[in-house]
Protein backbone atom coordinates (compact mmCIF):
# COMPACT_ATOMS: atom_id res chain seq x y z
CA UNK A 1 0.00 0.00 0.00
CA UNK A 2 1.49 3.08 -0.98
CA UNK A 3 1.70 6.16 1.30
CA UNK A 4 -0.37 9.11 0.87
CA UNK A 5 1.37 12.11 -0.91
CA UNK A 6 2.57 15.00 1.65
CA UNK A 7 0.25 18.06 1.19
CA UNK A 8 2.04 21.32 1.09
CA UNK A 9 1.54 23.77 4.59
CA UNK A 10 0.31 27.29 3.34
CA UNK A 11 0.09 30.06 5.50
CA UNK A 12 -1.74 32.92 4.25
CA UNK A 13 -0.93 36.69 5.33
CA UNK A 14 -3.29 39.34 4.52
CA UNK A 15 -4.86 41.89 6.05
CA UNK A 16 -7.95 42.08 3.77
CA UNK A 17 -10.33 39.16 5.99
CA UNK A 18 -12.39 38.59 2.64
CA UNK A 19 -9.42 37.92 0.28
CA UNK A 20 -7.54 35.35 3.15
CA UNK A 21 -11.28 33.49 3.33
CA UNK A 22 -11.02 33.53 -0.45
CA UNK A 23 -7.43 31.98 -0.89
CA UNK A 24 -8.35 29.55 2.29
CA UNK A 25 -11.05 28.01 -0.03
CA UNK A 26 -9.34 27.48 -2.88
CA UNK A 27 -6.40 25.75 -1.26
CA UNK A 28 -9.05 23.48 0.62
CA UNK A 29 -10.38 22.57 -2.64
CA UNK A 30 -6.89 21.81 -4.46
CA UNK A 31 -5.44 18.52 -3.65
CA UNK A 32 -1.96 18.45 -2.53
CA UNK A 33 -2.06 22.00 -0.91
CA UNK A 34 -3.10 22.34 2.73
CA UNK A 35 -4.71 25.85 4.58
CA UNK A 36 -2.17 25.75 7.87
CA UNK A 37 -3.06 29.24 9.07
CA UNK A 38 -3.57 32.90 8.33
CA UNK A 39 -2.20 36.02 9.92
CA UNK A 40 -3.37 39.98 9.31
CA UNK A 41 -0.15 41.55 9.47
CA UNK A 42 3.71 41.22 9.36
CA UNK A 43 4.23 40.24 12.98
CA UNK A 44 1.38 38.18 12.98
CA UNK A 45 3.18 35.88 9.88
CA UNK A 46 6.29 35.75 11.69
CA UNK A 47 4.74 34.61 14.92
CA UNK A 48 2.37 32.47 13.26
CA UNK A 49 5.41 30.88 11.13
CA UNK A 50 7.61 30.22 13.80
CA UNK A 51 4.93 28.86 15.92
CA UNK A 52 3.36 26.41 12.66
CA UNK A 53 6.35 26.01 10.53
CA UNK A 54 4.58 26.09 7.09
CA UNK A 55 5.87 25.27 4.01
CA UNK A 56 5.08 28.25 2.00
CA UNK A 57 4.03 31.41 3.64
CA UNK A 58 1.72 33.30 0.47
CA UNK A 59 2.65 37.14 1.99
CA UNK A 60 0.99 40.14 0.90
CA UNK A 61 4.15 42.33 1.34
CA UNK A 62 2.14 45.69 2.02
CA UNK A 63 -0.15 45.07 4.48
CA UNK A 64 -1.14 48.14 6.39
CA UNK A 65 1.52 50.23 5.04
CA UNK A 66 3.85 48.44 6.65
CA UNK A 67 7.31 47.41 5.51
CA UNK A 68 7.68 44.36 3.90
CA UNK A 69 11.16 44.06 3.59
CA UNK A 70 11.55 43.87 7.49
CA UNK A 71 8.60 41.22 7.22
CA UNK A 72 11.13 38.91 4.73
CA UNK A 73 13.87 39.85 6.66
CA UNK A 74 12.53 38.03 9.62
CA UNK A 75 10.38 35.15 7.77
CA UNK A 76 13.94 34.10 6.25
CA UNK A 77 15.13 34.52 9.84
CA UNK A 78 13.40 31.63 11.51
CA UNK A 79 14.25 28.52 12.18
CA UNK A 80 12.09 26.73 9.77
CA UNK A 81 12.66 29.22 7.07
CA UNK A 82 9.82 28.35 5.46
CA UNK A 83 9.52 29.41 1.48
CA UNK A 84 7.95 32.87 0.51
CA UNK A 85 5.80 33.73 -2.42
CA UNK A 86 4.75 37.33 -2.70
CA UNK A 87 1.14 38.12 -3.55
CA UNK A 88 1.83 42.01 -4.64
CA UNK A 89 0.31 44.62 -6.53
CA UNK A 90 3.59 45.85 -7.85
CA UNK A 91 6.45 43.10 -10.06
CA UNK A 92 8.52 45.95 -10.93
CA UNK A 93 12.24 44.56 -11.15
CA UNK A 94 14.12 46.74 -8.64
CA UNK A 95 11.34 45.91 -5.84
CA UNK A 96 11.36 42.12 -7.36
CA UNK A 97 14.77 41.43 -7.01
CA UNK A 98 15.32 43.25 -3.68
CA UNK A 99 12.63 41.12 -2.08
CA UNK A 100 14.68 37.87 -3.91
CA UNK A 101 17.80 38.82 -1.87
CA UNK A 102 15.89 39.29 1.53
CA UNK A 103 14.58 35.93 0.80
CA UNK A 104 11.20 35.82 -1.01
CA UNK A 105 11.29 32.46 -3.50
CA UNK A 106 8.38 34.06 -5.54
CA UNK A 107 6.27 37.07 -6.68
CA UNK A 108 3.10 36.53 -8.11
CA UNK A 109 0.50 39.37 -9.50
CA UNK A 110 -2.22 39.41 -6.88
CA UNK A 111 -4.53 39.14 -10.01
CA UNK A 112 -3.38 36.08 -11.19
CA UNK A 113 -5.78 33.03 -11.64
CA UNK A 114 -5.79 30.08 -9.50
CA UNK A 115 -4.09 27.91 -11.75
CA UNK A 116 -0.88 30.22 -11.56
CA UNK A 117 -1.43 29.94 -7.88
CA UNK A 118 -1.02 26.48 -7.44
CA UNK A 119 1.67 26.37 -10.00
CA UNK A 120 3.62 28.64 -8.44
CA UNK A 121 3.31 27.50 -4.52
CA UNK A 122 4.18 24.00 -5.90
CA UNK A 123 7.04 25.19 -7.65
CA UNK A 124 8.37 27.24 -4.81
CA UNK A 125 7.61 24.25 -1.87
CA UNK A 126 9.59 21.90 -4.88
CA UNK A 127 12.44 24.81 -4.17
CA UNK A 128 12.48 26.31 -7.30
CA UNK A 129 12.04 30.17 -7.83
CA UNK A 130 9.02 31.56 -9.57
CA UNK A 131 8.69 35.08 -11.13
CA UNK A 132 5.24 35.93 -13.08
CA UNK A 133 6.72 35.30 -16.80
CA UNK A 134 6.68 38.96 -18.10
CA UNK A 135 9.21 40.23 -15.54
CA UNK A 136 11.79 37.27 -16.31
CA UNK A 137 13.73 39.39 -18.61
CA UNK A 138 13.61 42.47 -16.68
CA UNK A 139 15.01 40.59 -13.98
CA UNK A 140 17.69 39.16 -15.75
CA UNK A 141 18.82 42.79 -16.96
CA UNK A 142 18.51 44.01 -13.58
CA UNK A 143 20.93 41.19 -12.36
CA UNK A 144 23.47 41.51 -15.55
CA UNK A 145 23.14 45.60 -14.44
CA UNK A 146 24.10 44.83 -10.80
CA UNK A 147 27.12 42.56 -12.04
CA UNK A 148 28.81 44.74 -14.28
CA UNK A 149 31.35 45.96 -12.50
CA UNK A 150 32.24 42.56 -11.45
CA UNK A 151 33.96 39.65 -13.19
CA UNK A 152 31.69 38.78 -15.99
CA UNK A 153 28.96 36.08 -16.22
CA UNK A 154 31.17 32.81 -17.34
CA UNK A 155 30.93 29.78 -15.32
CA UNK A 156 33.82 28.07 -14.15
CA UNK A 157 34.87 24.62 -15.55
CA UNK A 158 33.43 23.65 -12.24
CA UNK A 159 30.39 22.98 -13.62
CA UNK A 160 31.63 21.10 -16.61
CA UNK A 161 30.13 23.27 -19.05
CA UNK A 162 30.95 23.10 -22.72
CA UNK A 163 31.85 26.08 -24.34
CA UNK A 164 28.42 26.15 -26.42
CA UNK A 165 26.57 25.71 -22.89
CA UNK A 166 28.40 28.73 -22.21
CA UNK A 167 27.29 30.34 -24.59
CA UNK A 168 24.02 29.56 -23.96
CA UNK A 169 24.55 30.91 -20.90
CA UNK A 170 25.78 33.87 -21.94
CA UNK A 171 22.73 34.30 -24.32
CA UNK A 172 20.15 33.65 -20.75
CA UNK A 173 21.86 36.81 -19.58
CA UNK A 174 21.54 39.09 -22.39
CA UNK A 175 17.92 38.16 -21.94
CA UNK A 176 17.01 36.11 -25.07
CA UNK A 177 14.64 33.57 -25.88
CA UNK A 178 15.10 30.16 -26.64
CA UNK A 179 14.13 31.49 -30.54
CA UNK A 180 16.53 34.16 -30.21
CA UNK A 181 19.52 31.82 -28.89
CA UNK A 182 18.88 29.90 -31.70
CA UNK A 183 19.10 32.69 -34.50
CA UNK A 184 22.03 34.15 -32.70
CA UNK A 185 24.20 30.41 -32.09
CA UNK A 186 22.50 29.32 -35.87
CA UNK A 187 21.11 26.16 -34.04
CA UNK A 188 17.72 24.61 -33.58
CA UNK A 189 15.12 25.42 -30.56
CA UNK A 190 15.16 21.86 -29.80
CA UNK A 191 18.71 22.01 -29.51
CA UNK A 192 18.86 25.06 -27.48
CA UNK A 193 16.15 22.95 -24.75
CA UNK A 194 18.73 20.11 -24.98
CA UNK A 195 21.26 22.65 -23.87
CA UNK A 196 19.24 24.04 -20.93
CA UNK A 197 18.49 20.91 -19.58
CA UNK A 198 22.14 19.99 -19.64
CA UNK A 199 23.40 23.26 -17.80
CA UNK A 200 20.53 23.03 -15.45
CA UNK A 201 21.43 19.67 -14.12
CA UNK A 202 24.96 20.64 -14.14
CA UNK A 203 24.27 23.83 -12.12
CA UNK A 204 21.32 22.49 -9.88
CA UNK A 205 18.81 25.50 -10.92
CA UNK A 206 14.93 25.01 -12.33
CA UNK A 207 15.11 27.87 -14.60
CA UNK A 208 16.23 30.83 -16.53
CA UNK A 209 16.21 33.46 -13.12
CA UNK A 210 18.22 30.80 -10.85
CA UNK A 211 20.22 30.66 -13.71
CA UNK A 212 20.85 34.16 -13.70
CA UNK A 213 21.12 34.73 -10.30
CA UNK A 214 23.45 31.53 -9.81
CA UNK A 215 25.37 33.16 -12.50
CA UNK A 216 25.60 36.42 -10.85
CA UNK A 217 27.07 34.96 -7.71
CA UNK A 218 29.64 32.92 -8.90
CA UNK A 219 33.07 33.75 -8.32
CA UNK A 220 33.98 33.70 -12.46
CA UNK A 221 37.38 34.36 -14.02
Amino acid sequence: MTEPKRQIRILIADDQRLFREALRCLLLREEGLCFAGEADSGQAAVESARRLAPDVVLLNPGMGGEDGNETLRALASLPCRPRIVLLTDSTDKDGSMEAIRLGAHGILPRGSTPELLFKSLRAVAGGEYWVCRHSVCDLIEFVRAADASGNGVMPTNGHRLTPREVDVVTSVMDGCTNKEIAGRLAISEQTVKHYLTSIFGKTGVHNRLELALFAMHQPFH
